[in-house]
């Protein structure tokens, strides 16, 4: 039904992720950098509830950030509905 559609779900946009020790976490300051493995090229990932749904590169729409989705990673479940 079309309520169902309409429920919110907050979603997010993941950069790149790496662990790192309670020590390094510790240790941050302002100013402190981390290196992560992921390319600046590299897609970002759109997820909802922990999964992820779609692929996308960062956009600049004014003075925001937006993504401009490159690829819909759940394709086949939206079909099935």
């Amino acid at each position: 039904s079309k309520a169902v559609l309409a429920i919110e779900t907050p979603v997010s946009v993941t950069l790149a992720e790496k662990r790192v020790s309670l020590d390094q976490i510790i240790d941050l300051v302002p100013g402190a950098m981390l290196t992560f493995e992921a390319h600046c090229d590299e897609p970002l990932l759109l997820e909802a509830g922990g999964t992820g749904i779609a692929t996308g590169e960062a956009v600049k729409i004014g003075d925001k950030f937006g993504l401009r989705i490159r690829d819909v990673l759940l394709s086949d479940a939206r079909q099935d509905c």
